[in-house]
C-alpha cells in the first residue's frame, strides 16, 4: 500500500521563538510537514497562495496584516485552504469573526502539542476543531455564510479588505508615504482611504483610528504606544 503523503503546514506567527518551537513540535510528527513560515500576515497570504499547504496555522496578532484579514485574503484566493487559528485571545468576538471568515478551527496558545497535531489532522479532513475551553461557545455564535465571507451583526460597520489593510498600517504608526509604499498605491489614494475611514467610522483623528483598530482586534494595544 502506497504511504499517504504528509499533511503540509504553513506556520504564520510573528514571534520567532514561538514559531521555531511550533516547527520542532510539528516536524516530530511523521504525518505532518512544515513547508513554510510567515512572520507577517502579508507574508502568510503570499506563501499560502504560492505553496498551497494543506493547513495554515495562523496567529491573529500579526504585523502588516492581522490574522483575521490574512485569513479573509487566503480564503478568497485559495478557497480550499484550511485555516486553523492559534491565538492567545479567546474572546467570543474573535471566535465569531474567524468562523464567519471561514476558518476551520480555533485553538488557544495554552494548547498541548498533541492537541495541535490532532486539530491539524481534523481540519485537513474537512472537519472543524476548537479548543475544549471554547468549543461549547461555538454553537451560540453565528455560522459561516455559504461562500465563507464574513457576515456582520446588524448595524456593525463593514470595512473592505483594502480599508482594513490601510487602517492597520495607520494604527501601527505608519505615515501615508510608508502605507503607500507598503501597499503599492499612491499617497493620494492612501489619503482618500484615511478620510473615508474617518467618515465611515465617525472618527476625527489618527488616535481615534488607532483606538478603533485596537478595540476591533486589528492590532494589539502594545503595537502602537503613541495613542493620545
Amino acid at each position: 500500500m502506497k504511504p499517504r503523503k504528509p499533511i503540509t503546514v504553513l506556520l504564520a506567527e510573528d514571534h520567532e521563538i514561538v514559531r521555531q518551537g511550533l516547527r520542532l513540535l510539528l516536524d516530530a510528527e511523521p504525518d505532518l510537514e512544515v513547508v513554510g513560515e510567515a512572520q507577517t500576515g502579508r507574508q502568510a497570504v503570499e506563501l499560502a497562495l504560492k505553496l498551497r499547504p494543506s493547513v495554515v496555522v495562523m496567529d491573529i496578532a500579526m504585523p502588516r496584516l492581522n490574522g483575521l484579514e490574512a485569513t479573509r485574503q487566503i480564503r478568497a484566493g485559495f478557497p480550499a485552504a484550511r485555516v486553523l487559528i492559534l491565538s492567545a485571545h479567546s474572546d467570543d468576538e474573535y471566535i465569531r469573526q474567524v468562523i464567519l471568515l471561514g476558518a476551520a478551527g480555533y485553538l488557544i496558545k495554552q494548547t498541548s502539542a498533541d492537541l495541535l497535531a490532532k486539530a491539524i489532522r481534523e481540519v485537513e479532513k474537512g472537519n472543524t476543531f476548537f479548543s475544549p475551553s471554547i468549543a461549547h461557545r461555538v454553537h451560540d455564535l453565528h455560522p459561516p455564510s455559504p461562500d465563507g465571507r464574513a457576515a456582520v451583526k446588524k448595524g456593525k460597520t463593514v470595512l473592505s479588505s483594502r480599508e482594513a489593510e490601510v487602517l492597520q498600517l495607520i494604527a501601527e504608526g505608519k505615515a501615508n508615504k510608508q502605507v503607500a509604499a507598503e501597499l503599492g498605491i499612491s499617497i493620494k489614494t492612501v489619503e482618500k482611504h484615511r478620510q473615508h475611514l474617518m467618515s465611515k467610522l465617525d472618527l476625527h483623528d489618527t488616535a481615534g483610528l488607532t483606538r478603533y483598530a485596537i478595540a476591533a482586534g486589528i492590532i494589539e494595544s502594545h503595537v502602537q504606544v503613541t495613542i493620545l
